[in-house]
Order: C-alpha cells, then sequence, then structure tokens
C-alpha cells in the first residue's frame, strides 16, 4: 500500500489551516482506498520529516506538496526528506496543472459580479521564490490563463522575485489600465494572501483551496509520482 502525505507550507492563519485541512479531506473522497495524511515545511506541525519517518516503515509513501511552484520547500526541505527514505517518492508540485488555471479563471470571474470593464488588467499575483525555476512555473500559469481572459495578464510576486505585486499594480495603471485584478495565486488565506489583498489592486480574488478541483490536482500528481 501507498500513503499519501499532503505536505503543505504551514500557517499560523484559522481560515488557512482550515482550507487546507479541507483540501485534504476532498482528497481522502476521491482516493478512498489511500491512507491519506498531512504534513508541513514550517509554522505548523508535523514537520514532514517526522511523519515521512513515522509512515515509510508503515508503507511506501508518495509526498504531494501542496504548493504551487517548485522552489526552496520542494527543492529541499521536502526533497531531504525523501530522500532519507528508500520508499518514499515526491511528486511535482500543483501550480502548472492546467486545471489550476481553470480555478484562478473561476476565481477572477467571482470577483467581478459587475463583469469585465474597459481598461481592465489582470496581475498574476504568486508568492514568489528566489528559485528561477519557480518563475518559470508561474509564468507558465500566466501564459495558460492569458486566452481565457479579456484583459492584460501580468505577473506580481509578493516576495523574493521580481516585480513585486505592488510594482505590478503601479506598472498597469501606469501602461493605462482603469482597474487592477489581483489574481490570487496562492493556495489558502495567510501570509502571502495578505500581502496580495495589501498589494493596491482594485480587486482580489480568493485563494484556490478547497475547490474539489485543486484535489483532483493532488490525486493527478499523486497518481504520476506512483
Amino acid at each position: 500500500m501507498t500513503t499519501l502525505i499532503a505536505c503543505s507550507h504551514g500557517t499560523n492563519d484559522r481560515a488557512g489551516q482550515d482550507a487546507v485541512r479541507r483540501l485534504i479531506d476532498d482528497v481522502r473522497a476521491l482516493l478512498p482506498a489511500v491512507r491519506v495524511v498531512a504534513a508541513v515545511v514550517d509554522v505548523e506541525q508535523p514537520q514532514i520529516d517526522e511523519v515521512i519517518a513515522r509512515e515509510s516503515p508503515r508503507d511506501d509513501v508518495v509526498v504531494v506538496p501542496l504548493l504551487l511552484s517548485v522552489g526552496y520547500h520542494t527543492a529541499v526541505d521536502i526533497s531531504l526528506a525523501v530522500a532519507a527514505h528508500d520508499g518514499a517518492r515526491q511528486s511535482a508540485p500543483l501550480g502548472t496543472h492546467p486545471l489550476i488555471a481553470d480555478v484562478l479563471f473561476d476565481r477572477v470571474i467571482s470577483a467581478l459580479p459587475g463583469g469585465w470593464l474597459p481598461g481592465d488588467h489582470v496581475v498574476l499575483a504568486a508568492a514568489g521564490s528566489s528559485d528561477p525555476a519557480a518563475m518559470t512555473d508561474v509564468e507558465a500559469v500566466a501564459a495558460r490563463l492569458r486566452p481565457m481572459l479579456p484583459a492584460p495578464v501580468t505577473v506580481g510576486y509578493a516576495s523574493a522575485s521580481v516585480p513585486r505585486i505592488p510594482d505590478a499594480v503601479v506598472d498597469a495603471r501606469r501602461a493605462g489600465a482603469a482597474r487592477v485584478i489581483a489574481a490570487s495565486h496562492v493556495l489558502a488565506p495567510g501570509f502571502f494572501a495578505g500581502l496580495v489583498a495589501a498589494s493596491g489592486a482594485d480587486v482580489v480574488s480568493v485563494p484556490l483551496a478547497p475547490d474539489p478541483r485543486i484535489a483532483q490536482v493532488v490525486v493527478d500528481r499523486f497518481h504520476a509520482a506512483r
């Protein structure tokens, strides 16, 4: 038997904790024959290395990062924990799966009850990472999103990468945008979602989870890693 370890970043935000918990419950519903357990890489407990050490004597394990791009947590924290156990494997993070853009699209539409206006501009607002591969992942999402929206789409980052989201908002207005919509490319409420909300955008969409399609992405990543 293989155990799925759903590894999120971790947060002190109660709404963020609830969103991740509901996402993992949705994964369990899609995989009733699979043991699904939670882990984190920061802030909360239990930490990923402890969970793998506990689960690997029982089963092979597949760690699915509940993260939207590659970066330090996937390449270091999770990878080192996985490498310490022969029966452990690691899937790709969630962000480049096609369903992520579909959920982003719906979140943006829901944030615009009056519909699109002339001069709208969307900033895809991601957490950011010092790993260039993470920027490649985010740009891939932006490329998938652009044909879906009747407005220009640029990218901004909350930290570690440039342009920062407030700068991307300012740049959009300088380019003629009458209204700037920040599309929150974050999984759940918490620190990074707060930075997106404080970016100065006129409209901010809600985070991606929970959503049945995000749970399906987790399932797809699990099966691919197996």
